[in-house]
């Protein structure tokens, strides 16, 4: 695994043969993504391409979390500072092309709360596996910004645009049970059977025909990237709004944990 070796904010393993594990490690903040994270979630997919050994991924959290989100200091520092604004963006739409674009079947395994650039992990996977009480919540207006990240690309496609305007508009929750039902997610089991469900659904893909999968999986993407035009804009216009007074209201609110008192 010295490959894997120099990630600070993933722990990897090899679960099976053939599969890769990612799981995004914060316990102590329920895997939330500081600067750090950020980086590397941006950047494993292109290090997965590269590894032979790897025919299928499992990506999940650390403990009974799947990520509750960016971390606030690392969204303080994006409000001030436009250095920092761009290159947080520039990691974003890595996040999600790079994931798009990873040759590799990625399984998602969702418990408790996902939230941020953690959800676009969960949503983009090519499978994604949650529990019954899982809890999908996308943030972006309650902040004050723009729904970016992952948003436009993928919950219109999955659940249709009237449920994606509902709760992108109001950031309604979705349990698990309610993803399924909606399409949002492939499958939702028992909360204690997501991580062994994934990983046989990703034994399964790395002992199928490589290249089949592979090749349907870029097809198959076709529709996101069709879509990569209104994901750049939205990415763009959730940016923006990081250095207008919404956002500072926002993250103030979620700091003294209080509804947000918008002008």
């Amino acid at each position: 695994m010295g490959e894997y070796a120099g990630y600070e904010r993933l722990r990897i393993d090899r679960v099976a043969d053939g599969v890769l594990r990612v799981v995004i490690s914060e316990p102590r903040r329920l895997n939330a993504v500081d600067t750090v994270g950020h980086r590397e979630l941006a950047e494993i997919w292109r290090e997965i391409d590269r590894d032979d050994e790897v025919r299928a991924v499992v990506v999940r959290g650390d403990g009974e979390a799947f990520s509750a989100g960016g971390d606030l200091s690392m969204i303080e520092e994006m409000t001030r500072d436009h250095a920092t604004r761009m290159r947080v963006l520039t990691e974003a739409r890595d996040i999600v092309y790079n994931l798009v674009n990873c040759a590799k079947p990625v399984v998602s395994a969702l418990q408790g709360p996902a939230v941020g650039a953690g959800l676009a992990v969960a949503l983009l996977a090519d499978i994604s596996v949650a529990g019954r009480t899982a809890r999908i919540i996308d943030g972006h207006t309650r902040l004050g910004v723009a729904a970016g990240d992952h948003a436009a690309i993928i919950w219109p496609l999955l659940c249709g645009l009237a449920k994606a305007k509902y709760h992108l508009l109001l950031c309604e929750p979705v349990s698990g049970e309610q993803a399924e039902r909606m399409g949002l997610v492939s499958l939702c089991v028992e909360d204690d059977q997501v991580h062994e469900r994934a990983i046989e659904i990703a034994t399964r893909l790395a002992q199928g025909s490589a290249e089949a999968i592979r090749l349907t999986k870029y097809a198959l993407n076709n529709w996101l990237r069709q879509a990569g035009p209104s994901f750049d804009a939205s990415l763009a216009l959730e940016f923006l709004g990081f250095t207008g007074p919404d956002a500072a209201e926002g993250l103030s609110a979620l700091r003294e944990k209080r509804p947000p008192r918008f002008a």
